[in-house]
C-alpha cells in the first residue's frame, strides 16, 4: 500500500486489474443512469471508471472515514486532472448491514473485492440491498476469487483462502453457488461469469421482474 497526499492511497492490485474489469463493465452497464459501488475501498476504481463512463453517474461508497477520505482525494486528482468529475459525487457513507441505504434507487451496482474480506452476513446484507434498489433487468457486478463446485480454482486461491481465514475466521472465499443462491433470495439471478486475471471470476447478476 502507498500513500500520495495527491491521490489518496493506492493498492498495486487496482493497476493490475481496473482495465479488465473495466471491459466487463462497458459490456454489463446500462447507457445512462447511476452506478452505486459498494465498498469502494481506497477510491481509485471510482476515479478510473467515472470518466470512462460520462453518461452514467458513480456513486461510491465507503462505510469507513478514513475510506471515504482517501475516495475524496482520488476525485480531487481526477478534477485536477482536468478530466472533470460531474459524474463523480462525494462517496456516501454506507454501511450494507444498514436498513435503509442512504440511496433508495439504482441503475447498477458493483463491488469489488469484498465477498471474501467480510463475513458471510455481509454478503447477505450485500445482496439484501442490491434487491431493493435495481430496477427490473438492473446489474449487480461482483469481482473477486470463487469456489466452484465446492473447489478453488487455483492453489494460489486456496492459499490465499487460507491466510483470509487466519486473519479473520469469519472471512474466506465464497462458494459461487452458494452466493447464487442467497442472491436468488432477493430476485437476483446469475447471468454469467467472466474469468479474470489471477484466478478472480467477475460475477454478473439480473434483477428479475418484481
Amino acid at each position: 500500500m502507498e500513500n500520495n497526499s495527491h491521490m489518496g492511497q493506492q493498492s498495486p492490485a487496482t493497476a493490475r486489474n481496473r482495465d479488465p474489469i473495466l471491459a466487463v463493465l462497458e459490456e454489463i452497464l446500462p447507457p445512462s443512469g447511476l452506478v452505486l459501488e459498494i465498498a469502494s475501498g481506497y477510491g481509485e476504481h471510482a476515479a478510473y471508471f467515472a470518466p470512462r463512463f460520462p453518461s452514467l453517474i458513480w456513486q461510491s461508497s465507503g462505510r469507513e472515514p478514513e475510506s471515504r477520505h482517501s475516495i475524496s482525494a482520488w476525485i480531487a486528482s481526477v478534477e485536477q486532472s482536468g478530466q472533470g468529475v460531474d459524474n463523480l459525487p462525494q462517496p456516501l457513507e454506507l454501511d450494507v448491514h444498514d436498513d435503509p441505504w442512504p440511496l433508495t434507487a439504482a441503475d447498477g451496482v458493483v463491488c469489488i473485492n469484498m465477498v471474501h474480506i467480510s463475513p458471510w452476513e455481509t454478503t447477505q446484507a450485500l445482496l439484501a440491498g442490491a434487491g431493493r434498489l435495481l430496477p427490473a433487468g438492473g446489474v449487480l457486478y461482483l469481482y473477486g476469487p470463487y469456489l466452484i463446485d465446492g473447489r478453488h480454482t487455483a492453489p494460489s486461491n486456496q492459499a490465499f483462502d487460507m491466510d483470509l481465514r487466519r486473519r479473520n475466521p469469519e472471512w474466506g472465499v465464497r462458494d459461487l453457488a452458494h452466493v447464487a443462491t442467497e442472491a436468488t433470495l432477493h430476485g437476483l439471478l446469475l447471468d454469467r461469469t467472466v474469468d479474470m486475471p489471477s484466478n478472480n471470476l467477475s460475477v454478473i447478476f439480473k434483477k428479475t421482474q418484481a
